[in-house]
């Protein structure tokens, strides 16, 4: 099992934009020292208020000079609002600026930062964007020249002459879908349930073999990781995780929610929020391809439990604290359970968020901290 971090940088009342870059990157040094694998910072824009780093190459070329041996990268760059050739040129210098440790995750992104950006907030239009971004991108990193004709670009034997230090090209990611991550070869973040993971890794496992081969590596060669990304607060008793943990998560679904609703509803674009309802996301987490035939193999074994047994397991599967599906908040002998049940999904990687809603710089290298002392050496030596 390795371990990551997701970040928003999220804004913090009362915390000035250059105290709150200068915190952050303390804290990455931190999870640099505690031997976290990589470091993944999420891409959003006006009218969002929950990304405090818009332009995330600007962030990390700081990231890379104040780490040695932490990865870290986009996760994502929202691929249709990039010109891919200028992406092509930064993911080249970040890699070498870094000795090579970008890692790379690309996304669509919501249709509304498209109409912000004078883009059509058309998911069709969307997606190709995407996937012409997605083609040019790998195409750049690897080729001595670049000649593209497509619906949104043209280029005409352009030289490369920028290059990643990493070959073929730096680890690419992919977020919520594992069928799209497993089809293109890609490391796979999801969200949900321990459920809803166990699901996703048997639907990645299955589909990479398929696509890419049973037993294959990355183009890095790598073991393909998939894991869940989860907010995290860790303190010294149970009471202190929760205080910290609940009132964070309602700072966290206003950022991420409410502006960005308010902002359509003034302009009548509500039809581009998509599965936003109220500032929060309908539901726990959203389950994305759990295919009837995976799900169905979880069932069949749980069948044979009896319901003690199903009950005990439910009980061991809960998030930690009962904020929510996607929030862990006790001590770390609390959530040692979970983490257990965690690895019996066959997930080879988990992704914590340490700072999210309104959670103070302090609070969040405390939990941090404890996380890398008392819970990922139980799970990085096995």
């Amino acid at each position: 099992m390795e371990f990551g971090v997701f970040d928003h940088i999220e804004h913090l009342p009362g915390v000035a934009l250059e105290a709150l870059y200068r915190d952050r990157l303390t804290l990455i040094e931190q999870f640099d020292r505690d031997g976290f694998y990589a470091y993944h910072l999420a891409e959003h824009h006006t009218p969002a208020v929950h990304s405090m780093a818009p332009s995330q190459n600007v962030f990390l070329a700081s990231v890379a000079q104040r780490t040695t041996r932490l990865r870290f990268g986009p996760c994502v760059y929202v691929l249709p609002l990039h010109h891919p050739l200028r992406l092509v040129e930064e993911v080249s210098m970040l890699d070498n600026l870094s000795g090579g440790r970008l890692e790379i995750g690309v996304g669509r992104g919501g249709v509304l930062e498209a109409y912000f950006w004078g883009q059509r907030p058309d998911p069709a239009a969307n997606e190709r964007r995407y996937q012409e971004t997605l083609d040019i991108l790998r195409s750049g990193l690897t080729s001595e020249t670049l000649s593209y004709a497509g619906e949104f670009h043209q280029f005409d034997d352009v030289p490369m002459r920028l290059r990643p230090k990493q070959r073929p090209h730096p680890p690419l990611w992919y977020m919520r879908n594992s069928e799209t991550a497993a089809r293109e070869g890609m490391h796979c973040v999801v969200v949900g349930s321990l459920d809803t993971l166990e699901a996703n890794v048997r639907r990645y496992q299955r589909l990479w073999a398929v696509h890419q081969g049973a037993g294959a590596l990355t183009p890095q060669g790598d073991v393909a990781k998939i894991g869940l990304v989860m907010h995290v607060v860790l303190a010294q008793t149970d009471e202190a995780a929760l205080a910290i943990a609940q009132p964070a998560w309602e700072a966290y679904q206003w950022n991420l929610g409410t502006p960005r609703r308010l902002e359509a509803e003034r302009r009548q674009l509500t039809d581009l929020l998509g599965k936003m309802e109220s500032g929060k996301f309908k539901g726990a987490w959203p389950e994305h391809h759990r295919a009837p035939e995976d799900r169905a193999a979880i069932d069949e074994a749980l069948a044979a439990l009896s319901e003690a047994e199903l009950t005990e397991r439910a009980r061991r599967r809960r998030a930690p604290g009962g904020v929510n599906a996607g929030v862990i908040a006790g001590t770390p002998a609390s959530v040692r359970e979970y983490m257990d049940e965690y690895v019996a999904t066959g997930a080879n990687y988990f992704v914590a968020s340490f700072q999210w809603g309104d959670i103070s710089h302090e609070d969040a290298a405390r939990s941090a901290a404890l996380w890398a002392s008392d819970v990922m050496p139980h799970y990085t030596s096995v």
